[in-house]
């Protein structure tokens, strides 16, 4: 049996640059022939790993890091040891799992560990901490392939065996891949698609100056100046996680995968990206949050505006977005969808239409149906 668990929103964000291209402008797309503004789903993704650490979602041993400072973690976890002794011994293990750091001290790309992951290391290192001194006989800088070959066969099953993931929520949700350890890539759970806007958009510029606030009487001018792009939009957000495929992820913990739908529920209607949020504050929660339960397959309805939301005078873009989203979802619900598939929801625009689905009272709520109505779909 599958199950997809989906999440569409509709969020209105003031003015703001929340995701650059590399002139500085807000990322942007054509879609349906028209521009649009765009967050790309990186973006995204790592708001939502943000907001679920600063909202404490997930406890601290089902977190991932993303980092080339796995030598500076570890050193922390050694730090009872002689630095440069843990140093060599620390680069000899990692060796041994296929992992190579830089002079610079940093992995030659960046990682994607759990904190499992990285605690098991410590430990490993720990336990064979005599045993490692043979490994580094010679003292010459190994390459991966020596270095593992160096190691004892017995620490090279363990050292490859700790990189399995570590049952970090995010590593299972968004997947990764070590291009030198293939065996030890995992497939995403989540697929997030790059929100787009639900109208036409046109860019804006905001020129500014700034004063010297130390500048004598005789000096006139702006001590800098310079211009800023950006633009508002009404954003239609789309993600869906494979509920069997995250629990496979997570080594089949039932309760944990159930955790983590729960958090990402609540992570992802907080996560707000950070770019020029120091000049534009646009701290804007969704309109609208529905959740879905699919059974035949994903239904991205970004279709729905293809043809963009025409400007109302007496309506919000919001208000049009939801109305038109709900209206395309049954005309393919009527040809794609399982009847078995369910719909709850966050509705503050008041478009949605009433009896189609469950609403409820707020976010919290929110996430609990989605704890029970999965839980009860795992057990059948």
């Amino acid at each position: 049996m599958t199950l997809f668990v989906e999440f569409h929103l509709i969020q209105n964000f003031a003015p703001s640059n929340l995701n650059r291209d590399d002139t500085g402008a807000p990322k942007d797309a054509l879609f349906g022939g028209h521009r649009r503004a765009r967050v790309s789903s990186q973006c995204f993704k790592r708001a939502i790993r943000l907001a679920a650490q600063a909202h404490e979602l997930v406890a601290p041993e089902h977190c991932g890091v993303r980092t080339k400072k796995l030598l500076g973690l570890l050193l922390e976890r050694l730090g009872h040891r002689d630095p440069q002794d843990a140093r060599r011994k620390i680069e000899t293990a990692l060796g041994a799992a296929g992992l190579k750091l830089k002079d610079d001290g940093k992995t030659e790309y960046l990682l994607f560990l759990g904190e499992g992951e990285i605690a098991g290391f410590a430990a490993l290192i720990e336990q064979h901490w005599d045993e490692l001194d043979a490994a580094q006989a010679g003292g010459e800088k190994k390459g991966k392939k020596e270095a593992r070959a160096s190691a004892p066969a017995e620490l090279v099953k363990k050292a490859k065996a700790l990189l399995d993931g570590g049952k970090a929520v995010d590593v299972a949700l968004f997947g990764r891949m070590l291009a030198d350890l293939p065996e030890v890539n995992q497939d995403a759970a989540c697929q997030v698609a790059h929100a787009i806007s639900t109208h036409r958009v046109e860019r804006e510029f905001d020129y500014f100056t700034a004063v010297d606030d130390e500048g004598a009487p005789e000096e006139t001018g702006a001590g800098m100046i310079g211009q800023v792009e950006f633009n508002s939009a009404t954003f239609y957000r789309y993600a869906v996680v494979d509920a069997h495929k995250l629990l496979s992820n997570l080594q089949g913990d039932r309760e944990l995968t159930l955790a983590a739908l729960k958090a990402f529920t609540q992570a992802k209607v907080r996560a707000i990206p950070a770019g020029k949020q120091n000049s534009f504050a646009a701290h804007n929660l969704p309109a609208f949050v529905g959740v879905c339960l699919r059974h035949a397959g994903p239904l991205n309805l970004a279709n729905a505006f293809e043809k963009p939301i025409s400007f109302g005078h007496d309506q919000a873009l919001s208000s049009l977005s939801v109305a038109e989203l709900a209206g395309h979802e049954e005309k393919l619900a009527g040809i794609y969808a399982d009847g078995r598939d369910r719909w709850a929801y966050l509705d503050l625009s008041g478009a949605w239409p009433v009896g189609k689905g469950e609403a409820q009272a707020n976010l919290d709520a929110l996430a609990r149906w989605v704890w029970e109505r999965v839980a009860a779909e795992l057990e059948d």
